[in-house]
């Protein structure tokens, strides 16, 4: 890293909470935060937002008229930005860049409009600008009044990731010296979720734990969709109000075999893990938070990873996937917020249904990984 950056907020709103304290109080239970909903006929479990956030994101939209016809997706971003940059300190005056992506972006106005479409043969005149992918950062930098870059764009899974590495680059560049960086996603509807059972990998498991992540041993998939957004403040040099420091980042991404495939030993993120360590000793590193989407293959793959990287000493290992589920392009943001929150609080947060001990040193060092389709991955090392 030429030039230090910092993280100076950060906010969420997911089944774990829509504050820092509800999020924490919701990592000290060992308890999911999944439901079952109705979709297609059957019963699935899905890590939605609670009665009162979705009152919350109901009065953000009967706020202004303008808002009444956008996707949750992009309400989600504006609820979880607003809080953000409050927290910073940043106002009309401060200027920053905005990078919000998207998985699946607008799905449910998506599927709305094209259902819309084949009933009657045409659509709404509102079809085509709220669900293009830049909607989301377009209308957060508009509810802003943000005069920064706009920047939008969807990288899978590893979206919110991506969207940390473009901050931290158009800040290494001196081109801005401050950035809003995310991902929102609003993934529970018919046609999404239909797409993830196709691919064999929605989870079909009774409570306790619908979602299997980072156990190693389970023989099915266990994949849950979640709904959610998370956005951080990224500036320039090392903050007095900093929750943590970017230490490094990495990524990469490795030949495609098949279109949802990852090698056996993740060979992406060996290479994003490395990248971030950049000369620092794997020793250092504390935790890290796996990817770990309760699949199968995805889980060993990237656990494999991380012992070729770490060798013998292989760093505490945890996942907030078994709780909320994955949010797709708003995993990787809510997975800095956990690494943080254990960062602030000097806790190592375990899964329940797997085997560590747990290390009595303190945290220093956390790992935070995402790879999306494609075997796009991504790394950042955040340090207290």
């Amino acid at each position: 890293m030429k030039k230090p950056i910092s993280i100076t907020a950060l906010s969420s709103i997911s089944s774990l909470g829509s504050s820092t304290s509800e999020v924490w109080d919701s990592y000290q239970k060992m308890t999911h935060g999944f439901t079952p909903k109705n979709v297609n006929g059957k019963s699935v479990w899905v890590s939605g937002l609670t009665k009162n956030q979705k009152r919350e994101i109901d009065g953000l939209r009967n706020s202004d008229t303008k808002y009444h016809e956008l996707d949750d997706s992009v309400l989600f971003a504006v609820k979880t930005a607003r809080q953000a940059i409050g927290e910073a300190g940043w106002n009309e005056k401060t200027n920053f860049g905005v990078n919000i992506g998207s998985s699946r972006g607008a799905t449910s106005l998506f599927e709305n409009y094209h259902q819309e479409f084949l009933k009657k043969g045409n659509v709404s005149t509102l079809a085509s600008p709220t669900t293009t992918l830049g909607n989301i950062s377009s209308w957060v930098a508009h509810d802003l009044k943000s005069n920064g870059p706009t920047i939008s764009h969807s990288i899978t899974c590893s979206t919110a990731l991506h969207a940390l590495l473009n901050g931290v680059a158009w800040i290494q560049s001196g081109m801005s010296n401050r950035f809003l960086v995310g991902g929102s996603e609003a993934p529970l509807t018919p046609f999404t979720i239909a797409q993830i059972q196709a691919l064999k990998i929605y989870s079909r498991l009774e409570a306790p734990y619908p979602c299997l992540a980072l156990d190693l041993e389970k023989k099915t998939n266990s994949m849950v969709l979640g709904e959610g957004s998370s956005m951080a403040c990224l500036e320039e040099g090392l903050q007095t109000n900093r929750l943590a420091k970017i230490e490094g980042v990495g990524y990469a991404t490795e030949p495609l075999t098949h279109n949802v495939s990852i090698s056996t030993d993740a060979q992406c993120f060996q290479d994003s893990m490395e990248m971030a360590l950049n000369g620092i000793s794997p020793e250092e590193v504390d935790v890290i938070v796996l990817h770990a989407p309760g699949t199968v293959k995805g889980d060993l793959s990237e656990y494999n990873a991380i012992r070729k990287v770490f060798c013998n000493k292989t760093p505490f290992l945890t996942t907030n996937k078994w709780k909320v589920g994955h949010t797709f392009g708003a995993s990787g943001m809510l997975s800095v917020e956990m690494a943080i929150l254990m960062l602030q609080h000097q806790e190592y947060l375990q899964v329940p249904f797997t085997q560590q001990e747990t290390p009595s040193k303190s945290i220093e060092k956390i790992m935070v990984n995402a790879v999306g389709f494609g075997g796009n991955a991504v790394s950042v090392l955040l340090s207290k």
